[in-house]
C-alpha cells in the first residue's frame, strides 16, 4: 500500500470520471444511425430483466473481488463502490487500481482506460442500429453506459429492434450486481485477516484464464493473440531496459500491438463475427 485511503480518494475519483468520456461517440452519432424495425419490436422489461439475471450473477462474484482488493490496496470503502457504479468494467477498473495504488499519473490512467475500453463505444454505436424509434436521447445516453460485452451480446442476438423497456430491464440486474458485490467485498475486507484479503487478488487471473481458454483452445487466432500479450508482457517484466516502462504503458503497448497484429493476420467477417456473439450469447 502506497499511499493513505484518503491520498488515493482523488485519483478514485478521477477514475469514476474517465467512463463517461467514452459514452459521446453514442451519444451524438447513435441518433443518426439507428433503424426502425417495424415488424417487431423486443420491448418487455420482464424478458430483459430475465436475460439480466445470468450476467448479474456472473458479475456478482467478480466485482466481491474487486472490492476486495481495493480496499486491501488502501482505498475507502465508498470510493471503491462509487468506481463500480461509475465505470462498470472489469478490466478497466482492475488496471485503474494498479495504476492509482502505483502512483500512475492522471494522463496515464486516461490513456490506459481509454486503451482498454474504447470497444464500448464501438459497442453502442453497434448496438444503436438495433434500437427502436421510441428510444429518447436520454435513454441512449444511459443504455450506452450501462452496455458491457454480455448485455451487448445478449441484446445483438434478440430478433427485431430493441425498445427501451427491454434494454432497462437487461441492464438493471447486472449492474446492481456488479455494484452490490463491489460493496459486498469492501464491507468485508475489514473483516477478513490479511492473509485471505491478499489471496483473493488470484481470483482476477482465475477469471480471466476462464475468459481466454475456451476461445483460445477453438480458435488459432486467438490463441496467437494471447500468446503474443503473454509475451510482450513478459519481456517488460524480465528485461532490465524494459522495466522501467510503468504498468500502464505496458497495458497500452501489449494491447494495441498484440490486437492490431491479430486484427491484421486474421481479419474477422461480419458472419463471424455474429456466430460469434452468438455463442457468447449461448455461453
Amino acid at each position: 500500500m502506497s499511499q493513505s485511503a484518503s491520498g488515493l480518494a482523488p485519483e478514485a475519483l478521477f477514475l469514476c470520471s474517465l467512463e463517461f468520456g467514452l459514452l459521446l461517440p453514442a451519444i451524438f452519432f447513435g441518433k443518426r444511425i439507428f433503424v426502425e424495425d417495424t415488424q417487431r419490436i423486443q420491448n418487455h422489461f420482464s424478458k430483459g430483466l430475465r436475460d439480466g439475471v445470468p450476467i448479474g450473477l456472473g458479475y456478482l462474484s467478480v466485482s466481491v473481488t474487486f472490492g476486495v482488493m481495493a480496499v486491501a490496496a488502501g482505498l475507502p470503502v465508498w470510493a471503491a463502490v462509487l468506481i463500480s457504479m461509475t465505470n462498470l468494467t472489469s478490466a478497466g477498473q482492475f488496471a485503474g487500481l494498479s495504476l492509482i495504488t502505483g502512483g500512475a499519473p492522471l494522463f496515464e490512467m486516461a490513456l490506459t482506460q481509454f486503451v482498454v475500453n474504447i470497444r464500448y463505444s464501438l459497442m453502442s454505436l453497434s448496438l444503436s442500429q438495433k434500437l427502436s424509434g421510441g428510444i429518447r436521447t436520454i435513454d441512449r445516453i444511459f443504455l450506452s453506459f450501462f452496455n458491457t460485452d454480455e448485455i451487448f451480446a445478449v441484446a445483438s442476438m434478440q430478433e427485431g429492434a430493441l425498445g427501451r423497456r427491454y434494454l432497462w430491464g437487461l441492464a438493471l440486474i447486472p449492474y446492481l450486481g456488479w455494484s452490490g458485490g463491489t460493496l459486498i467485498g469492501a464491507a468485508a475486507a475489514s473483516l477478513l485477516p490479511d492473509r485471505v484479503a491478499s489471496a483473493f487478488g488470484i481470483a482476477i487471473y482465475g477469471m480471466f484464464l476462464a475468459i481466454i481458454v475456451p476461445p483460445a483452445k477453438h480458435n488459432r487466432a486467438v490463441l496467437g493473440v494471447v500468446a503474443l500479450s503473454v509475451t510482450m508482457s513478459s519481456l517488460f517484466q524480465w528485461l532490465p531496459a524494459l522495466k522501467g516502462v510503468s504498468s500502464g504503458f505496458v497495458i497500452i503497448i501489449c494491447a494495441v500491438a498484440a490486437s492490431a497484429l491479430g486484427a491484421l493476420l486474421h481479419p474477422v467477417g461480419q458472419e463471424e463475427e455474429a456466430a460469434g456473439a452468438g455463442e457468447e450469447c449461448a455461453s
